[in-house]
């Protein structure tokens, strides 16, 4: 009987195992047919549209993965969408998990790359926050200093890492902790390479993340059977969360709304900027009213209809 419910765990965890970044690059088992790669990829289109009119050089951004409405979440992966970024106009530097090296890497991605990460090529959501062009400036100062970028990545990989620990850590965090040294204005990186190096630089991220109210995001788990099987899944840890998270089912983690709601409090004058698609159309709504899963439009919003 054990086995049989161990094995039903595993199957419910990998279902859901983009949750926190883990990429959907990799190891990715669904076909993408013809007609789904040429939606995803005008949605691709309609993002860089945004990116190239924003009149800014840089953008946080976030995407949907799987369905996690299980855990009440929509978008699961965030980077940093930079325009003269060396990898290529827009290109998004983020971190993921290197599946062949068993490891968290940086990696620069195409926006069409990035988009077609989705698991899902019959919809999708995409979010780009700009912020004001201070701001925008610091941060992108901050994504492009590779020292930095490489001495906030940690050591080891976590799709559900406890946002105030330095045990683990998932793709969510590494933004928003790029996010603290950049308008923290904190000096300095304590000599680590990134590379198995000192923790120094993220635990001066997390305290000035703390200090300014950064509250992560209470992740409600369904139930305890679900947080038990949890240690069955590789990428899936629960070991750096506090015991009373644990035993409330409520883990605090970075998710994209935390960093989308830290930056709006943060730099009020942001603006926000929302994509979604399904198999009858494209919509982009300006604002902070966020978009249904249904991608559904809202009063003003542009909508760009798809060929059935």
């Amino acid at each position: 009987m054990l086995p049989r419910l161990v094995a039903a765990a595993l199957l419910f965890f990998l279902s859901a195992g983009a949750w926190a970044g883990i990429p959907t690059f990799c190891d990715r088992a669904d076909k993408v047919t013809a007609a789904d790669q040429d939606r995803v990829l005008r949605f691709a289109a309609a993002v860089k549209d945004e990116l190239a009119r924003s009149g800014s050089s840089i953008a946080l951004v976030a995407r949907a993965g799987l369905d996690l409405s299980r855990f009440g979440l929509l978008y699961s992966h965030a980077g940093i969408a930079l325009k003269d970024n060396p990898g290529g106009p827009w290109a998004v530097r983020q971190l993921y998990y290197a599946c062949d090296e068993s490891r968290p890497r940086l990696f620069d991605q195409g926006m069409s790359g990035f988009v077609l990460g989705a698991d899902a090529p019959t919809h999708g959501h995409v979010a780009l926050l700009f912020p004001p062009e201070a701001d925008s400036a610091l941060l992108e100062r901050a994504a492009l200093d590779k020292p930095l970028a490489l001495a906030l990545l940690g050591d080891s990989y976590s799709a559900n890492a406890y946002a105030f620990g330095t045990r683990y850590q998932n793709c969510n965090q590494w933004v928003a902790e790029l996010l603290a040294f950049a308008w923290g204005h904190l000096a300095g990186t304590g000599g680590s390479s990134g590379t198995g190096g000192s923790s120094a630089p993220r635990v001066r991220a997390q305290t000035w993340l703390r200090a300014q109210g950064y509250a992560a995001t209470p992740v409600r788990i369904p139930s305890h059977w679900t947080m038990f099987a949890g240690q069955f899944v590789p990428l899936v840890h629960v070991g750096d969360h506090p015991l009373d998270d644990i035993h409330a089912l409520a883990l605090h983690i970075s998710v994209p709304t935390t960093i989308e709601d830290f930056v709006h409090r943060e730099a009020p004058r942001t603006r926000r900027v929302e994509l979604c698609h399904d198999e009858r159309h494209i919509v982009v709504h300006r604002g902070w009213e966020a978009l249904g899963a249904g991608c559904e439009p809202l009063p003003g919003d542009d909508v760009i209809a798809l060929a059935p």
